[in-house]
């Protein structure tokens, strides 16, 4: 049973599985375990941002191409819901439509890109995804009858997801049950089911060959399989899945502008380093990136100010510990975790399991 949720794709390691199992049941008991408008908040990026690597992950850990436009997709299928909901009014009819157009749009450039530059060296190709990133964030920031430029949008969600509407008159386990925690399970359910999916798309025949093209491109080529069509067809899928995580930010925040979805910084400091700590090519190292990223992005400088409190009256250590100095805090941590795990945090548990 396990075999069949999992696509036979289990973790091979005890401390893994372990880390994994302990992570799907916060994040299911999140609004019981960590109540708080703060810490809900905080629960939904978790599982939003692990769609967001995971889904980068097909294309940079299976197929072994570097794409910047990653983030692109995330603020497509961001805008499409906000513009939407800001222009027909708080329905589940323009979120549907909203998203639609969005997986249209990002199917339609995924392609374009597609075509036109993986055929180029892997350089040029990582090039011109910037590029068109840079283009697409330029494009939001100056369109701002349809995007609201630099100040982005604000509008209303269905009513199911607002704070005013009440699932059950009474709290549950002390906790009321309310829009909040109703658009919080349903981040968490469509995170599990997307997370499901591309761990059931990597262990099919197609993720396979496309294990085979990163692995030995020629070798892959001769057996007969299309490296321009499969490459192709993984960015897509990566594209569409980010769109869908980008829509779920929008319902989340309630709000999109070009920093909350499309900036350069969500891909290089978010989708490329949750990836890389992680361990590309495993699905289970976006997770558990995206899991330690923002937990420390949030938690850090809160835990500093504590510690710098228990250390007054120490020399240095209050200096040391100020909350101001949590950015570099959080550098030491990453170069710790790439240095100490160079294979990232799956790859290097694997490796110690099968030792």
């Amino acid at each position: 049973m396990l075999d069949t949720i999992l696509s036979g794709d289990r973790p091979r390691s005890r401390i893994l599985a372990a880390l994994l199992i302990v992570a799907f049941l916060a994040l299911a008991c999140a609004p019981f375990l960590f109540p708080g408008t703060k810490a809900l908040g905080v629960a939904s990026r978790v599982c939003i941002f692990i769609v967001l690597a995971a889904s980068y992950d097909i294309v940079i850990g299976y197929t072994g191409i570097v794409s910047f436009a990653h983030a692109m997709f995330f603020g497509i299928g961001a805008y499409g819901v906000a513009i939407a909901l800001s222009s027909l009014g708080a329905s589940w009819g323009a979120v549907a439509l909203g998203l639609a157009l969005a997986l249209c749009v990002s199917a339609v450039l995924a392609i374009t890109i597609g075509f036109i530059s993986l055929r180029l060296r892997a350089l040029f190709f990582s090039m011109v995804t910037l590029a068109v990133a840079s283009f697409a964030l330029i494009m939001a920031t100056q369109l701002r009858d349809l995007t609201g430029g630099e100040d982005g949008l604000t509008f209303s969600v269905p009513r199911l997801l607002t704070p005013a509407f009440r699932l059950l008159p009474n709290p549950l386990f002390g906790v009321r049950v309310d829009g909040r925690i109703v658009t919080y399970y349903l981040d968490f359910t469509l995170a599990t089911a997307l997370f499901l999916l591309m761990l059931r798309i990597v262990n099919s025949p197609f993720g396979r060959v496309l294990q085979a093209i990163r692995e030995n491109e020629f070798r892959a080529q001769a057996l007969g399989f299309s490296i321009l069509l499969h490459r192709i067809l993984a960015g897509v899928i990566g594209a569409l899945i980010a769109t869908i995580a980008g829509a779920m930010l929008a319902l989340v925040l309630r709000y999109n502008g070009p920093a909350a979805s499309m900036s350069f910084e969500i891909m290089v400091d978010g989708i490329l380093l949750m990836t890389v700590i992680g361990g590309m090519g495993t699905l289970y190292g976006p997770m558990l990136g995206a899991i330690v990223i923002v937990l420390a992005q949030y938690q850090l400088q809160p835990a500093m100010e504590t510690l710098s409190t228990l250390v007054q009256g120490w020399p240095i250590l209050p200096r040391l510990f100020n909350p101001d100095r949590w950015l570099l805090w959080l550098g030491t941590l990453f170069v710790l975790i790439v240095y100490f795990f160079p294979n990232g945090l799956v790859g290097s548990l694997r490796e110690r399991a099968r030792r």
